[in-house]
């Protein structure tokens, strides 16, 4: 099931002018502070009516300013999860998850055991939400949602709200939405370790307009839209599958360029991971090197070079997939770097942190 929106919207010292696809899966809304993110969501469930556009989730239209259709958001079967979890204090866990059910569940029987199961809310279920932790309540949030019979989630900044461990808590949970509820997903965004981990798809937003879209390793691997991401957040998304826990502590994995190893990583073996790699945390060897401790050293062949201010973001081919190094412009023009050039790829396991390691569904 496609989104398809279209829509422009003029408020005081700023016009949303947007146009994207979002397709199965979890398509991240991302840009700055400002930049239309929760603007475009909110349009999407109904919260704003757009002075122009349409917005359809596959054959069924929400809005569209030209056919005067613009469907009240009760009538758009869309779930939205916001930053806070916004749960009915007095009721417990299991009747805040039922809640939607009550008003669209239209004779169907509630999937409650399997939602509970995939976002591991059973031992929850009799209490209030005053004893949960901010991530608990999230879950509840989410699993709400899912039993309330959408078309579709929307989620605006989920985790904004809660601190790192809760962030960590809840992350493993919603990748399990992306890949088992069935649903497509908007998720709005302005932190790129999210993005890395959870979109399947990015829309970028900056100031009001669509700048870039599509998949999530190609647009977090293209040196274009390093300005909006921040430098020091560029990177690439590496897709690998555990080979083996080895005795000494390390995960061994395997991608198409060669084997990586890591601190242990909690998967079993088999499991398919994304591995977000900082383009910071990438040297580039014309040779490999001998007697050092990095671990990870992946033949590579150099694909471009962009200029970014005092230093050279560099595109590199590992298989079939895309590693990014950023160097001074002195250490590229002293390997004389150049598109074609074979070189190594050489990253320090602990340069892969925990919190960047995301579970795929292959």
């Amino acid at each position: 099931m496609m989104l398809s929106v279209a829509l422009r919207h003029a408020f005081p010292g700023f016009t949303l002018d947007a146009g994207f696809e979002a397709p199965a899966g979890l398509t991240a809304l991302f840009g700055q502070s400002g930049s239309g993110k929760t603007t475009v969501v909110n349009a999407v469930a109904g919260l704003l009516r757009p002075q122009s556009g349409r917005i359809a989730v596959g054959d069924t239209v929400l809005t569209d300013s030209g056919r005067g259709i613009f469907l009240p958001p009760h009538r758009r079967g869309i779930g939205y999860v916001f930053q806070e979890a916004r749960l009915f204090p007095h009721l417990t866990v299991r009747q805040n998850l039922l809640y939607g059910h009550w008003f669209t569940g239209r004779g169907r029987q509630p999937d409650l055991p399997r939602v509970v199961e995939m976002l591991g809310i059973g031992p929850l279920l009799p209490r209030r939400p005053a004893a949960l932790s901010g991530g608990e309540r999230q879950r509840v949030a989410l699993g709400r949602a899912i039993l309330s019979h959408p078309r579709m989630l929307l989620m605006d900044e989920p985790l904004a709200a809660l601190d790192q461990p809760r962030k960590e808590e809840i992350l493993p949970y919603l990748e399990r939405l992306r890949d088992h509820a069935g649903l497509p997903i908007l998720y709005v965004s302005h932190s790129p370790a999210e993005v890395a981990r959870l979109a399947t798809t990015v829309v970028l937003l900056d100031r009001g307009r669509v700048t870039a879209a599509g998949p999530v390793a190609a647009m977090l691997s293209d040196p274009a839209i390093a300005p909006l991401l921040g430098l020091s957040e560029t990177g690439a998304i590496l897709a690998a599958r555990v080979e083996a826990q080895e005795a000494d502590g390390l995960t061994r994995l395997s991608t198409p360029s060669g084997p990586l190893f890591l601190p242990r990583v909690k998967a079993d073996v088999g499991a398919m991971l994304r591995l977000r790699i900082l383009a910071q945390d990438v040297m580039i060897a014309t040779a490999a090197p001998q007697g050092i401790s990095a671990l990870n050293v992946v033949p590579v062949q150099v694909r471009d070079l962009t200029p970014t201010g005092d230093g050279v973001l560099v595109r590199l081919d590992a298989g079939d997939q895309v590693i990014l190094s950023r160097i001074t412009a002195r250490s590229a023009a002293a390997l004389n770097l150049r598109p074609g050039l074979a070189v190594h790829a050489v990253l320090k396991a602990v340069s892969v942190a925990p919190g960047t390691i995301g579970v795929s569904a292959g």
